[in-house]
């Protein structure tokens, strides 16, 4: 690691000899992380984010000794309401209006809000840096938002592969709070009002707790001076603590099936993980492999299942993981359930039993490594790598040093220690009957 001094500010870089790629890193006074990725691009691209999502609604607020609990949806509702300010302006519009791609989302463990440009960035950067730091919530406005974010849960809950999803996590985890659903219920978001987001605001929205990443075409040194001037947050001295769920090792249901408006059915096979303190880089890079060796288009499973007719598309596979969970899942598309299913059960159980050939291994592994870096080459997927991976507690560029370490016998062990039969799920969504 490299420091450098520019006036009063001392800028860490961390290199990738790889990928040629250099990360800036300066931790503000009031505890704020700034990252700046320069890319020789004409996009500049920024994003803000808070340690806080669904998973987030149980805490003691900074002094407090009363547990609080949020109704579930409300980190979602906060994101949708910050655009809102005084005297009915909203600054989505007017970044739009400026010609600024501007947007916001929110996951199980951050909500993140971001604009990408390649012209008027002073500008936007004003806007950006003034909705985020200065919140407005009346009793109307969030009376206002209810009616479109019902309309937003309804949509969720008429999307297939949404329901698919949440199906399998209700299926592999009893108490753990990876069950909420981002946006809420109806139910849920009826509980919340303007004091309820201030509080939240308070709670979370607080430099130490979060991180802005700048990708594209910065000057360091410039960049950071800018956030700096903008910058009107101040450091909290006391910490929110949060509360979370103990979760149990079992599943909670081995299969749910669902019917709902679509042509063909979908599958979607989980294996719980409970070993969530364990090396989750090197586990994340064994499953991309392994889904590779496993069902990737020159895959014996693909072969015999694209060839018979019974898959029109190679099964997708990942591994999902935070600080209070982890599993694996393999997803497909297919008018013969059972017969799929068994088939990638037994693909499973022979690869586990005969091992991985080398040749195939390193033939997955170079190929996997080459998709990852090509994820750096755009600004706005490697700026959500970044933001994701930092509140996982994860260096980016770990990445390329756990791919050197990854060995055969490794992927292996991950083989048999994730797909174990106790800790499978399946959620299946198929065509409504006639």
């Amino acid at each position: 690691m490299i420091f450098i001094g520019i006036g009063d500010i001392k800028l860490q870089i961390i290199e990738n000899n790889k990928i040629k790629e250099k990360l800036y890193v300066e931790k503000l006074s009031n505890g704020l992380t700034v990252i700046i990725l320069p890319k020789k691009t004409r996009k500049k691209y920024i994003v803000w984010s808070t340690n806080f999502g669904s998973i987030d609604n149980k805490f003691y607020a900074p002094g407090e000794d009363k547990l609080t609990i949020m109704p579930d949806g409300i980190a979602h509702y906060l994101e949708h309401k910050l655009f809102e300010q005084e005297n009915g302006r909203n600054s989505l519009d007017v970044l739009t209006s400026i010609g600024v791609d501007a947007n916001a989302y929110t996951t199980n463990d951050h909500t993140a809000y971001l604009f990408e440009c390649t012209d008027n960035f002073d500008e936007a950067l004003e806007e950006f840096m003034n909705y985020v730091q200065n919140p407005y919530f009346t009793d109307e406005n969030v009376e206002k938002e209810r009616g479109i974010i019902e309309q937003e849960i309804m949509m969720y809950d008429d999307e297939p592969v949404w329901s698919l999803y949440m199906n399998a996590l209700k299926c592999m985890y009893k108490d753990n709070e990876i069950n909420i659903d981002v946006a809420g219920t109806k139910e849920t978001i009826a509980e919340i009002d303007k004091d309820k987001l201030y509080k939240i605001y308070d709670s979370f929205y607080r430099p130490d707790n979060m991180i802005i990443v700048l990708a594209g075409d910065f000057e360091p040194e410039s960049a950071l001076e800018k956030i700096k001037y903008r910058m009107t947050l101040e450091a909290v001295e006391e910490e929110t603590r949060r509360v979370y769920n103990e979760e149990q090792p079992e599943i909670v249901e081995k299969y749910i099936e669902k019917e709902m408006d679509i042509s063909m059915p979908c599958i979607l096979i989980g294996y719980k993980d409970n070993d969530i303190k364990s090396n989750k880089i090197k586990k994340d890079i064994s499953i991309e492999i392994l889904g590779d060796l496993l069902f990737g288009k020159s895959s014996e499973t693909f072969e015999e299942l694209y060839e018979s007719g019974k898959i029109l598309s190679e099964p997708s596979i990942n591994y999902e993981f935070s600080k209070t969970y982890a599993h694996t899942l393999i997803q497909v598309q297919t008018n013969y359930v059972d017969e799929v299913i068994k088939v990638i059960d037994e693909k499973i159980e022979k690869m586990k039993q005969t091992g991985i050939k080398k040749i195939d291994f390193n033939r997955a592994k170079k190929k996997i490594y080459g998709e990852f870096i090509k994820d750096y080459n755009e600004v706005s997927t490697i700026s959500s790598i970044i933001v994701a991976d930092y509140f996982k507690n994860i260096n980016s560029f770990d990445y390329f040093e756990e791919f050197k370490v990854v060995s055969k016998e490794y992927v292996e062990k991950v083989l048999k220690e994730i797909f174990v039969e106790d800790r499978k799920v399946i959620s299946v969504i198929k065509p409504i009957s006639k």
